[in-house]
């Protein structure tokens, strides 16, 4: 007789097994009829028409697009019928497996012959054909020797099912799109929507090469990608913000705005170019002042040190495949791939008093990790990186309080570019499986941090199991302009490396005692070339004006105001604005439209009225005629939008 309580609360008994269709049906025929699965205890995701035998809490799933579980029930069964179509479409393809992925699904197969993008409406139009039909997914189960027979003939589904028995399944499962016996069938551990109706906004988005397991070693295949909504109108969205993204893309910005770029021969490694290296000293300041606010000092430790120091803080052994290594006198050494060791050592010299703590200590630690090739992402992923890099040496008892700062601060910096609250997502990574410490201090931290998340005025999801084996930590990410989400800031709780087994951190208690410190690792922009790359995107390369690696031109219409625009702009730069003057003998028009398209936020043009009347008629990015200001205002003004570091490129 199982119990099914419901996410309000309420509990429906029944006398047998029942499945999530007969609870839909239970509570209403309406959800019954908007209803594609269920989850049980916040875990498992089922079908409708699977038996439900136990006690449980249970939800019940409608296609939502804001539904991360509905989604994935979408796009797995998505992923089952572009399988179903490739086969129908090219006879002999053999299939690997199909898992739905962050924004779709892929699968990986092994056709006749190469696939190609000129495939890809082929590939649709069966895949609608097949949705149209409207045919119910359905689930059936052998027990092992029947599986294993029923996939002899298929060399990656026999693999599947053979690992699926050794990690203890006593059964293997296959679905049908139909009538079992007749239709399509692929060995499969579900779930499904109930029929393949629900599967409209389908789309095909991309084919690559792949691996059998990922193992270079093994057979080559073919990986198609696609992605599934609960509408069209969420998929005409997500297909925009793709295309968006594309013209976006911080690597085209990058060039076009002559900010950086990387060398084919040293991969991983930025050249800033002048514009790019000036909004990276911006954002290292800005952050340096921050920090410098909240009580933090900044210090600065070697980029080599040696392996008897990587050894005792644990890296050498679970990183050192990361690390790039070097040898000097019959001694190894790594470049460093983090901050943290050399901030304790800081911390070491001296004895501490708790009267010290909490100790925060801040440094723009330049780190290289060896990267695989394949991973590197113009400045998103790289081998050489700054972090906006600090740890908070504190007590147990401090640790709340902390937090809660590092919080209110982090929301402080994100707003200055453009995040606010509405576009900070925060997770709270939880005890896994595989810790050190008693379940106490684990219920204390974790309460420790999410409660200063609330107090810093934030939601926040829970990561059950997630969290380092030595501590919990946050996670924040950041939804940019398009939709997409980044995670940047994070603060972890570590009470192991600065642990007596460790690197040995102590400080002398009110009572005399020599303990140990528990130490916090936070972020908040994390490498700045990869927020510099986020923000590049987010902002389409128009920064704010404070962050502008070219606040002003000014735009003299013949040389003979060439000497007042000199003028102007020797002034603007001797008051730290970032100003030029556009010497060249073009005509204005080609001079505004140069200007706009190296995205200045301001054109000052200067004629002969502006001259006389010692002014400036003002322009923004936009295109957009501000009106005429004397050269005192107009100065005020830009002071005034940078010093308040105003996210619209405003001036009235």
């Amino acid at each position: 007789m199982p119990r099914i309580t419901l996410p309000d609360g309420k509990v429906l008994e029944f006398h047998d097994p029942v499945t999530g269709a007969q609870v839909a049906a239970a509570i209403g025929p309406g959800l019954a009829k908007k209803a594609i699965g269920v989850k049980l205890d916040g875990t498992e995701i089922r079908d409708l028409h699977r038996p439900i035998e136990r006690d449980c809490a249970l939800r019940i799933l409608t296609a939502k697009n804001d539904d991360p579980d509905a989604l994935y029930l979408l796009r797995h069964s998505a992923a089952h019928v572009l399988a179903e179509a490739i086969c129908s479409l090219f006879p002999g393809t053999q299939l690997a497996y199909g898992p739905p992925v962050d924004d779709g699904f892929f699968y990986d197969l092994k056709p006749p012959r190469p696939l190609a993008e000129g495939d890809f409406p082929a590939i649709e139009a069966k895949m609608q054909e097949i949705i149209a039909q409207n045919r119910p997914f359905t689930r059936c189960e052998l027990d092992a020797a029947a599986g294993l027979e029923r996939t002899a003939n298929d060399k990656y589904k026999r693999d599947n099912a053979e690992r699926a028995l050794a990690k203890g399944d006593a059964k293997l499962s296959f679905y049908v799109s139909g009538e079992p016996g007749r239709d399509w069938e692929d060995l499969c551990a579900g779930p499904h929507v109930p029929s393949t109706g629900w599967l409209k906004a389908s789309k095909v988005m991309a084919v690559a090469g792949a691996y059998w397991h990922g193992d270079q070693n093994s057979d080559q295949l073919t990986r198609v990608y696609g992605t599934c909504f609960a509408d069209d109108k969420a998929l005409a969205a997500h297909l925009f913000r793709l295309e968006e993204g594309k013209r976006r893309n911080h690597r085209k910005l990058g060039k076009e705005l002559d900010l950086f770029h990387v060398e084919e021969d040293n991969p991983g490694q930025v050249f800033w170019h002048p514009r790019g290296w000036s909004i990276y000293l911006t954002l290292m300041e800005y952050m340096r002042q921050k920090q410098r606010r909240n009580g933090y000092v900044e210090v600065h430790t070697p980029s080599v040190m040696s392996r008897t120091l990587w050894e005792r803080s644990g890296h050498w052994e679970k990183y050192r495949e990361n690390m790039f290594t070097t040898e000097s006198e019959k001694r190894d050494f790594a470049i460093k791939p983090m901050n943290c060791p050399g901030h304790i050592l800081i911390y070491k010299q001296g004895l501490k008093s708790y009267r010290d703590l909490p100790l925060r200590i801040a440094e723009f630690g330049s780190c290289c990790r060896n990267e695989a090739s394949g991973a590197l992402h113009g400045i998103m992923r790289v081998r050489g990186f700054v972090q906006d890099d600090a740890h908070i040496f504190c007590t147990d008892d401090q640790v709340g309080a902390e937090v809660a700062s590092f919080c209110r601060m982090l929301i402080d910096v994100y707003r200055d570019f453009g995040f606010g609250t509405d576009r900070i997502a925060v997770k709270l990574a939880t005890r896994p499986a595989q810790r050190i410490g008693d379940d106490a201090t684990w219920d204390r931290t974790e309460k420790a941090l999410g409660d200063a998340v609330v107090a810093a005025g934030l939601q926040y999801t829970v990561s059950p199991g997630e969290g380092a084996f030595y501590g919990p930590k946050l996670e924040f990410t950041l939804v940019d302009a398009l939709g997409r989400g980044w995670q940047c800031g994070t603060i972890q709780l570590d009470p192991n490396l600065p642990g007596k087994d460790r690197l040995d951190a102590t400080y002398v208690a009110e009572d005399g005692a020599r303990r140990n410190c528990v130490m916090l690792h936070r972020a908040i922009l994390g490498s700045l070339e990869r927020f510099l790359g986020i923000l590049i995107e987010h902002f389409d390369g128009k920064f704010p004006l404070w962050l502008a690696p070219e606040q002003v031109r000014i735009l003299p219409i013949s040389d003979a105001q060439l000497p007042f625009a000199q003028q102007i702009g020797q002034r603007l730069t001797e008051l730290g604005v970032r100003a030029t003057v556009d010497e060249k003998a073009d005509m204005l028009g080609a001079k505004i439209r140069e200007a706009r398209l190296a995205r200045v936020n301001y054109f000052a043009v200067v004629g002969q009225k502006e001259v006389e009347a010692n002014a400036v008629a003002l322009q923004n990015q936009a295109g957009e005629k501000l009106g005429t200001f004397d050269v005192d205002t107009f100065v005020q003004r830009l002071q005034q939008e940078i010093a308040e570091k105003r996210l619209p490129a405003a001036m009235s």
